[in-house]
C-alpha cells in the first residue's frame, strides 16, 4: 500500500522560508513524476509543482515561480519542496502526490498524502 507522509510544514513570517519533505512508502519512486499541490481554506486544491522521474525536468504554477524549488532523492524515496519568500497567500495545506511517469505532463496523479498546514503571517 502507497503511503505518502509530509512534513515541514508550519508557522512562518512573511518572506521566511520553509522545506517540506515527502517520505513514500509501499513502493519506489523511481519510475514516478512527482508533484505537490495545496489547498487554501475555501477555495479548490490547486497545482504547485511537479518534477519528472529523473529530475531532470521540473514544473511550477505561475504563482510559485521563481520562489519554490522541487527536488527528488530516489535513494532516499523522498520529494521536497523549497519555499522561499513566502506570502500570506501561500498559506495551505500542502499535499504530496505520485503517479506514473506521464503524471508529469497530465497533472494527474494517482496517490496523495494527508497534508501538512503551511501558514503565512503577515
Amino acid at each position: 500500500q502507497v503511503q505518502l507522509v509530509e512534513s515541514g510544514g508550519g508557522l512562518v513570517q512573511a518572506g521566511g522560508s520553509l522545506r517540506l519533505s515527502c517520505a513514500a512508502s509501499g513502493r519506489t519512486i523511481n519510475n514516478s513524476a512527482m508533484g505537490w499541490f495545496r489547498q487554501a481554506p475555501g477555495k479548490d486544491r490547486e497545482f504547485v509543482a511537479s518534477i519528472s522521474w529523473g529530475g531532470g525536468s521540473t514544473y511550477y504554477a505561475d504563482s510559485t515561480k521563481g520562489r519554490f524549488t522541487i527536488s527528488r532523492n530516489n535513494a532516499k524515496n523522498t520529494v521536497y519542496l523549497q519555499m522561499h519568500s513566502l506570502e500570506p497567500e501561500d498559506t495551505a495545506v500542502y499535499y504530496c502526490a505520485l503517479g506514473g511517469a506521464d503524471s508529469f505532463h497530465t497533472r494527474r496523479y494517482d496517490y496523495f498524502g494527508q497534508g501538512t498546514q503551511v501558514t503565512v503571517s503577515s
